[in-house]
Order: C-alpha cells, then sequence, then structure tokens
C-alpha cells in the first residue's frame, strides 16, 4: 500500500486521518504543523500528502508551494483540508498546485475516495493508452467504418436508439452503483430555430447527432437517449470496456462531440454562408453518481413500445449542470466526482462552485479541457 504524509494541527482531526488510512492498510506519518510535515515529506518521498490549510509555523499553500518547487518531490500528489470557512479560498490552493481538497467535516468515504483516486493517478494513465488499443474501441472503428457513415443518411436522430442495448423489458431494472452520465446540448439552439427554417434546423440536427450518436457508441455508452435537443449518455463499466472505465470514455466522447461541434460550425459557414446565424456550439456536463435503467414494459393497448427510461439523482444534476455552467464559457464542465473517477486521465482548465437548483450547497464543477496523454 502508499506511504502518506498527514499536516494537520487540530489532534481529533489527524487521529481521525490517520486511523481512516491506516485501516485500508497505508503507511501514515503525520505531523503536528507544516514546518515538521515539510521535513518528513523532504526526508520520506511519499506517494500522497494529505495536509490542513489553516496550520502555525508554516500553513497548506506555503507547504504546497515549497513541494512544488523541489524537484524530487514536485511530482508527490497533495490534498488539502478546509473548513467550509475557507472554501471560498480553495482556487488559491487549486492554482498553487493542489490536486484536490476535502472541506471539514468530513466522512471517511470522503477521504477515501479522493486518497484513491490520487493513488490510482498510474494506473488511469495506462487506461488512456488502452483506448487507442482497447478491443473495445478498435472493434468498433473497423465495425462503424464499414457500417455507419450511410446508416443515418437514411434515418431521423431520432431513431438513434434502435442501435441500442434495450435488454428484456420483463427482466427487472438495471442497478449501477457508479456510472458517468453525459449530457449535451445545443446552446444556441432557440436562437437558431429562430432565424431558421423548421427543415433546415432538423437537417442541421440530424447531420450533428448523427455524428454524434456515432461517438457515444463508438466509446461503448450503456444507454442513450435524447432530451428535447439534447443527448443523454450513460455509461457503465462492462467486460467488454474493461481496459477503460466508463468515466474516462464519456470524457473522451465529450471531446469527440466538442470536434463534431467544431465540423458543424464550418458545415453552416459553408451551406448558409451570409445569413448571420448564431455560431454553432456544443457545451456538455459530465457528472459520476448511481443511475437506475428503469425497464418500462410495451403497452399494447395503447401501442406504447418498450424502453428504457435513466433515472436517478445523477441524471437530474448533470443535466442542471450544463445549463448552470453555460456562464463560464466551458465546452466540457465535469464535476469534482466525475474527475476524481479519472484523476491523472484528464487535464482541466478553470474551476468554480456552481449553484445548482435542489442541492442546499454549491458544486465543485472544472473545465475539462483534453486527455493527460
Amino acid at each position: 500500500m502508499a506511504l502518506i504524509v498527514v499536516m494537520e494541527d487540530d489532534a481529533g482531526t489527524r487521529k481521525l486521518v490517520c486511523s481512516v488510512l491506516q485501516k485500508d492498510g497505508h503507511q501514515v506519518a503525520d505531523a503536528e504543523n507544516g514546518a515538521l510535515g515539510l521535513e518528513m515529506v523532504f526526508d520520506l518521498r511519499p506517494d500522497l500528502i494529505i495536509s490542513d490549510v489553516q496550520m502555525p509555523q508554516v500553513n497548506g499553500f506555503e507547504m504546497l508551494e515549497a513541494v512544488r518547487k523541489n524537484p524530487s518531490v514536485a511530482s508527490i500528489p497533495v490534498i488539502l483540508l478546509t473548513s467550509l470557512q475557507e472554501r471560498a479560498h480553495m482556487r488559491i490552493g487549486m492554482n498553487t498546485g493542489a490536486d484536490d481538497y476535502i472541506t471539514k467535516p468530513f466522512r471517511p468515504a470522503e477521504l477515501r475516495e479522493a486518497v484513491s483516486a490520487q493513488l490510482n493517478k498510474l494506473v488511469m494513465q495506462a487506461s488512456v493508452r488502452a483506448m487507442a488499443v482497447g478491443t473495445a474501441v478498435q472493434t468498433a472503428l473497423e465495425e462503424q467504418h464499414k457500417q455507419l457513415s450511410d446508416l443515418y443518411e437514411r434515418r431521423l436522430a431520432a431513431e438513434l436508439s434502435e442501435r441500442w442495448p434495450t435488454g428484456d423489458p420483463q427482466s427487472g431494472d438495471e442497478k449501477f452503483d457508479s456510472a458517468t452520465v453525459l449530457f449535451a446540448g445545443i446552446p444556441e439552439y432557440g436562437a437558431l430555430a429562430q432565424q431558421m427554417s423548421s427543415q433546415e434546423l432538423a437537417s442541421v440536427v440530424k447531420k450533428f447527432y448523427s455524428s454524434a450518436g456515432d461517438t457515444v457508441h463508438l466509446f461503448g455508452a450503456r444507454h442513450m437517449r435524447f432530451v428535447g435537443e439534447g443527448l443523454l449518455a450513460i455509461f457503465v463499466d462492462s467486460q467488454d470496456t474493461e481496459s477503460v472505465n466508463h468515466g474516462l470514455r464519456a470524457a473522451r466522447t465529450a471531446l469527440g462531440l466538442v470536434d463534431s461541434s467544431r465540423n458543424m460550425r464550418q458545415y453552416m459557414a459553408t451551406q448558409f454562408a451570409g445569413r448571420n446565424l448564431p455560431p454553432f456550439d456544443v457545451t456538455v456536463a459530465l457528472h459520476s453518481g448511481s443511475v437506475t435503467l428503469t425497464h418500462i414494459a410495451e403497452d399494447p393497448l395503447y401501442g406504447t413500445p418498450a424502453q428504457i427510461l435513466p433515472v436517478g439523482e445523477a441524471i437530474n444534476v448533470t443535466m442542471a449542470m450544463r445549463k448552470a455552467s453555460q456562464p463560464h464559457k466551458w465546452a466540457i464542465s465535469a464535476s469534482a466526482s466525475m474527475l476524481r473517477s479519472v484523476t491523472g486521465g484528464v487535464k482541466t482548465g478553470g474551476r468554480a462552485m456552481v449553484e445548482l437548483a435542489g442541492l442546499t450547497a454549491p458544486m465543485d464543477v472544472a473545465e475539462l479541457t483534453g486527455l493527460a496523454l
């Protein structure tokens, strides 16, 4: 297991952190202030540092700066501990080079999740490489190259669902304790609808979501459906995609959708030259949590076909997060829980606390800008 240095001036919190880590099999060295903790870091070269922000002699930010300036320990991941009152200052820590932070008081499960994410960085980086050659991705590439390019020229975007595994509606619901939800939409859809005929808009939406559906399918989504003008996709771990976890596949899908939107923008500039239409863009939100795929049986009386309905708080949070993140002008926004599941596998940009309707506290959201490798 890992060697972890813990710096915390509060004896009770320090004992709790050490107890949780030792129970999980980690070796722990603890310090009651930042100065002593820094000495331990330079002497022991630990796998991970967990540090309070407000400490005597050397505070957490100063400790972090000293670590990042020393080449021998600069790459060690750092998790900061902060109180709710200090939360507004966490941007300082993230900009200085912190890898994650936990707000006090915290549950042992939160600590374990954050620690596991940092220690799994090497595994995640291997997954990024596996994505390029993984069996599921490679097989899908070969199949899609042969079959899918013509398929969507003949079908409406709403018919995409025919490609997805529906399961037996009688077999009961499917519950996934860990899944990544992707929700993508066209922020200028309303403005485009005002300046284009319904036929023109339908052709544009069809062309974009045809490509988007290919991308979602390619990276192994378990389920996909359209919600208004938006696209909702659920990614879970499965045997045929075991080399790449669901969060990383969802991230790669989001990046692919953004690339597709750029191509769509060029297409519209040519197809509708001189119309001065709003730019075509897509914004994507990613969030991890539990999801249930509810199987709704066919109703012969009303002619309603069997279908799958994704439900759970993670669905609602993802859709709300995409809308709430739009003022930041991020193409892809990702929640902290999603980013922890892919720590070491993606690059991030801006970070903000976003207010979401229905949640009592703001959500920590960051801009996802690319894959790490």
